[in-house]
């Protein structure tokens, strides 16, 4: 073996981690020379449509066939029937109570449909237009039923029911008292004793995830193997649950994520599609494809957020918050998909934010409605948490005569207090919340905005000005196993990488973490290029094939580089801790004697000669010469499982103008600072915050999925379901704090959700802020010119839904500072 003889006080190479390289995956991804899932064609393979209804709510009384199956190009003709026996239920893996009640989803209807575009029959044809063709032939009669839409009457004593073998459409109530869980006070006396109680009612309005590509699948069978290509967040989880559904034993299930066109949590899903497209494979022993159209996309993928939110906020007169109480009902839709009762059950440890409330209580009823299920969606419940409880801290602020700024600080969380553990149980690892919002206020010039914002008062401009805080904290690695268990989760948090040292010294990285736009393959390239000390080009990372990957969790819950990182670089330090043992052997020196800097071991005292990792790859690659014991490989596994979440914080400002005579509004400026602990990539970060702001802003501004009273969707295109451009946004002033993450060797906390999570209350709060003056208290998202001039000129909130007063809590009510008094069950609404 030849060993490397370099000059005395030779520099080690650069660090990789922290440099703002371009994305590797990016010249494939922009150039077209991609691999969707709808690009794949495989010799023989048939086409599958969807027949789905085109009613909320009823009973199937006949299906006719016939016509389609004659049908130029069909093969065949399926009905719910077809497949009644071994479809079996798609899963829910979040039962949050002992008691939910899950009435079961067929893939395909049977007896009943209850949702709009509810699948009802499949055509398997020869091409994908012959298919499309067939979908019309197909006669079905339905006896239609009353629709259930709005979750205040859903809850009703008599309302009509959804699933008629149920006896309600509450599937569960999820309650949560810190003072029952010994973390903090009675919430009902620190509510009696409080010198200000300000009650609200806030909607969080159902959302599309809107994904660029849609969903689609190829299977193919091999005998009784089946390779099934998805564009799926969760390609392992997926491998599971389709072999608990099918009866297909998971070991002849292959899963395949290729590139996958975006999923904000609209992937993270088992869908009806593909156990049909697999049962259909399985039948006829021929490879099948299905891709969905933009329009059955945003009318049957799982949609996002809906929930109405009452929010009680107890303070003394100083602004010293006492308690916080917090009541739910969130929309479940027809079904409960993958974890679509658990988002809200996951807020639940976030409404109370970076604030030291001495006092919490959460309920929350999961509703059914005949509306497609909700689901996770970018946040996954907090970002309705932080809604929720920024909106009340600036309601509580006028209420007080206090600055919004000054009420957050008084109550927040300050630097030396870390780590703290909240009322909600959450043990927040690492922060500074006043050294974040320093930086966001002077990004946006805060001090010249009020002082423009006073003039514009002053002059009676038409064009007022408003600036709204958010300054949030979120749960981010969605990971620790035991945490999930007691939650009642239904897998794990913990991810798996392979470390593979190849004889001419190049790098294979295997990961769990599956990736749909992230960045993962440079990322972890420069993790491991760094731990390693190998060249960044010489790094390939493998994901989202369960024959190569064969463990793995997936990606959500910004967990990626907080887990999934932390187990390449676990990976890596037991490559180095391997090799070591071989270099100790081929220098003849103690393994306690080495050291190993930029990629190569030497004895210490003597960096001038030494033997790199890259050439013991070789060299065990070849096992002439290695020490007795050991095994002739260096390649290795890890698996991390943190024993904590992280938590990602910052402090958003949105300077917002509100044409009072016309109801538009603009964004003027917005900044925002996070702290996510390490950064490994600043591009990566800048372009993930970036994502999410437009999000966030989009649920303030744009989006909004609406239902006609017979449960159609009427935002079905992207003509009426309006999703922002660029030009629709404003210029992003980003920063960034660090304060490291202790629980994982990284440092990292995540950043995928923050943007999301933080913008939308801050744009809210900014659009009051600029005409609260006017006598408006509340304007209902989206924030629509129509909305906005309504509530300045004809008061409420702009939508159609009555005002909140006293909310019932368990046999207590609390009023409003407005002395309103109606009974919760009683209020009206548009949801």
């Amino acid at each position: 073996m030849t060993m490397v003889d370099e000059p005395t006080g030779t520099q080690a190479p650069e660090k990789e981690v922290g440099k703002a390289r371009r994305r590797k995956e990016d010249a494939r991804l922009i150039t077209g020379k991609t691999t969707w899932t709808d690009n794949m064609s495989l010799p023989g393979m048939l086409h599958i449509a969807v027949v789905r209804s085109p009613v909320a709510h009823a009973r199937i009384s006949n299906v006719d066939v016939s016509a389609a199956k004659a049908a130029p190009g069909v093969i065949e003709v399926y009905t719910g029937r077809d497949f009644a026996e071994e479809q079996g239920s798609l899963p829910c893996a979040w039962p949050v109570t002992p008691d939910m009640v899950n009435p079961g989803h067929p893939s395909i209807a049977v007896d009943s449909v209850n949702h709009v575009g509810e699948a009802v029959a499949l055509i398997v044809a020869r091409s994908k237009v012959a298919a499309q063709d067939a979908v019309e032939l197909v006669d079905i009669d339905y006896d239609v039923l009353p629709p259930v839409l709005r979750m205040e009457e859903a809850v009703k004593d008599g309302a009509d029911l959804v699933h008629d073998e149920l006896s309600s459409n509450t599937s569960y109530h999820f309650v949560f008292d810190a003072g029952d869980a010994g973390l903090g006070g009675n919430t009902d006396q620190a509510f009696a004793d409080a010198e200000v109680v300000v009650s609200r009612r806030f909607v969080n309005q159902r959302l599309i995830p809107a994904f660029m590509e849609p969903r689609s699948c190829v299977v193919s069978p091999q005998g009784d193997n089946y390779t099934m290509w998805s564009s799926t967040q969760i390609p392992h989880i997926l491998r599971v649950m389709l072999a608990m559904v099918t009866g297909v034993p998971e070991h002849k299930l292959r899963i395949i994520a290729p590139d996958v066109g975006g999923g904000f949590g609209g992937k993270l899903q088992v869908n009806p599609e593909e156990v049909l497209a697999l049962l259909v494979a399985r039948r006829l022993g021929k490879p099948v494809k299905w891709t969905e159209t933009r329009s059955e996309s945003l009318m049957t993928a799982h949609h996002g957020r809906d929930q109405i939110q009452f929010i009680d906020i107890a303070a003394d007169r100083e602004g010293n918050v006492k308690g916080l109480k917090v009541r739910l009902l969130a929309d479940m839709g027809a079904y409960l998909r993958l974890i679509t009762p658990g988002v809200p059950a996951l807020g639940a440890f976030m409404f109370p934010a970076i604030y030291k409330f001495p006092a919490y209580h959460f309920e929350c009823d999961g509703v059914f409605t005949n509306k497609v299920p909700t689901d996770a969606y970018r946040g996954a419940g907090r970002p309705e948490a932080t809604f929720a409880v920024e909106r009340i801290m600036d309601e509580l602020a006028v209420e007080l005569g206090m600055d919004p700024l000054e009420l957050r600080r008084k109550n927040w969380i300050q630097a030396q207090e870390f780590p703290f553990t909240t009322i909600a149980g959450l043990e927040y690892d690492s922060g500074d919340y006043e050294q974040a919002t320093q930086q966001a206020l002077q990004l946006i010039g805060y001090d010249e905005l009020r002082a423009e914002q006073r003039q514009r008062r002053e002059s009676g401009d038409p064009v007022q000005l408003g600036i709204g805080f958010s300054t949030f904290t979120e749960m981010c690695g969605l990971a620790p196993s035991r945490v999930l268990g007691s939650l009642a989760f239904g897998a794990g948090g913990w991810e798996h990488a392979s470390i593979r040292m190849l004889p001419t010294g190049k790098v294979e990285v295997v990961t769990g973490s599956t990736p749909h736009g992230q960045g993962h393959e440079t990322a972890w390239s420069q993790l491991v290029a760094d731990e390693l000390g190998v060249p960044f080009e010489d790094v390939e990372v493998l994901h989202g094939d369960t024959s190569i990957s064969s463990r793995g969790l997936d990606t959500y819950g910004s967990r990626s580089l907080v887990v999934g990182g932390t187990a390449v670089v676990k990976a890596a330090e037991k490559v180095v801790a391997k090799a070591r043992k071989i270099a100790a052997h081929l220098l003849e020196a103690s393994e306690d004697d080495l050291e190993f800097t930029g990629g190569k071991f030497s004895v210490r005292g003597t960096p001038g000669t030494g033997l790199g990792i890259q050439e013991i790859a070789l060299a065990i690659f070849a096992a002439h010469n290695y020490p007795e014991g050991i095994e002739p490989s260096i390649d290795a596994d890890a698996t991390f499982d943190p024993v904590n979440f992280s938590f990602p914080h910052g402090t958003h400002i949105c300077a917002m103008e509100v044409d009072t005579e016309t109801g538009m509004v603009k964004i003027r400026k917005y900044a925002s600072v996070d702290d996510i602990g390490k950064i490994v990539n600043p591009l990566i970060v800048e372009g993930q915050i970036h994502g999410g702001l437009a999000q966030g802003i989009a649920q303030a501004l744009y989006e909004e999925a609406v239902y006609d009273d017979d449960g159609n969707l009427t935002t079905g295109t992207f003509v009426d379901y309006l999703v922002p451009a660029a030009s629709d946004l404003p210029h992003f002033d980003t920063g960034n704090t660090v304060h490291e993450a202790p629980g994982n060797p990284i440092g990292a906390k995540g950043v995928g959700e923050a943007g999301c999570i933080a913008s939308t209350p801050a744009v809210v709060n900014a659009a009051l802020d600029a005409v609260r003056h006017l006598g408006v208290t509340d304007i209902q998202m989206p924030l629509t010119p129509e909305r906005v001039w309504r509530a300045i000129h004809q008061g409420g909130d702009g939508g159609e839904r009555a005002t909140a007063g006293t909310i019932a809590w368990g046999g207590a009510s609390t009023e409003t500072t407005t002395g309103v008094s109606t009974d919760a069950s009683s209020l009206g609404g548009d949801r």
